[in-house]
Formats: structure tokens, sequence, C-alpha cells
């Protein structure tokens, strides 16, 4: 990478602290887009330096993304970023929350979670399906300065899964103003209404400070 390009410094990398290759992916896109002079091979993942997971013992998504994110700058001496994120469901109080990846008792098993949150639903009627998601951004840099930015993409769910794109919830989720489910949206077109989306690209203005 160019010094010279865009003011982003020769040898200058960000770590995600993920394991989760998809959402990988998803964030690597945001930030190298986001981010004026940052290449795609700059931005890694905590998974290619074989780092392990931070246990994430907070009760908040804030809480858990700070908790990744101090983990992996604290380790590598890299700039951090990491988000936690899940789906908030109206009448089931706000759940399943913090424990969306493992509402069915299996972490990261995308089929059983949406089997199981469209079985607790299935007498639910439609206006009453209202649910966001959220996500919490946090970035770590190795002195300790710690920046979290949150987002939010509200919508209801749906009856039965639309749609082979996204991850975890997206086939279910119906954005509010959309016509089809998150899982059917071109990436792009996700990231622009997305409660991932909108939580880093206002963390891509803070790295694009640290890193000039």
């Amino acid at each position: 990478m160019s010094a010279s390009v865009a003011g982003v410094p020769e040898g200058a990398r960000v770590i995600l602290a993920t394991h989760n290759a998809k959402k990988l992916h998803e964030l690597q896109r945001i930030l190298v887009a986001a981010v004026p002079g940052l290449e795609a091979e700059a931005v890694i993942s905590s998974a290619g330096i074989d780092l392990p997971d931070a246990v994430e013992e907070a009760v908040t998504f804030q809480g858990n993304a700070l908790l990744k994110a101090h983990s992996a700058a604290e380790a590598t001496g890299l700039l951090a970023v990491a988000d936690d994120s899940g789906l908030s469901v109206d009448v089931l109080g706000g759940c399943p929350g913090i424990f969306s990846a493992r509402w069915s008792g299996r972490h990261g098993d995308d089929e059983a979670n949406n089997d199981l949150l469209l079985a607790q639903l299935a007498d639910i009627p439609d206006e009453y399906r209202t649910a966001r998601f959220v996500c919490a951004a946090a970035l770590v840099a190795p002195d300790g300065t710690e920046i979290v930015e949150r987002g939010v993409m509200t919508g209801r769910l749906l009856r039965e899964r639309h749609g082979e794109g996204g991850f975890g919830y997206d086939p279910i989720f119906l954005p509010d103003g959309e016509g089809r489910s998150a899982a059917e949206l071109a990436p792009e077109q996700k990231d622009a209404i997305s409660h991932r989306g909108e939580a880093f690209r206002a963390i891509a203005e803070h790295v694009a400070q640290l890193l000039g």
C-alpha cells in the first residue's frame, strides 16, 4: 500500500475481531469503501492470525464489542475494530438481543435460530411482528483509545424465509421501506440501509483519522 494514497501510511493495517467469514466480508467491504486509501488486503481478520475469540461476557452489544476490540488490539498492537449485533423483537421484549447468534442453543446455527424464532412467533399477527437489527461497533487503538458507534435497521419479521444472501436472520427480516427481505438485497443495497453499515460508516471516519 502506498504511503501517498489519501494519507494512509504504508504498512497500516486494521484487524477485524471476528472469526465469522460472512461478517468479515461484509465489514471489510464497508470499511474499504469508506476509508480513502485503505486497501482490502490491509483489513485482516483475527481468524487469519489465529487469535482466539474473546469471551463475550458483557450484557450489552456495546460491552461485547469493546471486549473483542480490546482483546485484538492488545494481542496485535494494531488498530482493532469489532462489532456485536443482533435482532431485537418487540413482542419478545427485545429478545433474542445479545443472544441472537445462539438463540437455539447452538452458537452460529442460523437455520436453527430462524426455525425457533419463526415457531415462537407463529401465532403473532403481522402488525405485532416489528423488530430491529442493532449493531454496536467498537474501535480500539493500541494506546487504549476507544470509540463506539451504533446503528439500527427497523423492520418486521416475515413468516417464512426469502432469499439466499446475507446471513443470520436476514432471510426472515423485511426492512422498513423494502419489498424484499434483507437476504434478497444486493450487498451494496444492504450496506446502505443496514445497522452494521450505519455503525461501520461512522467508525470508518474515526479509522481514517487515526490512520492519518
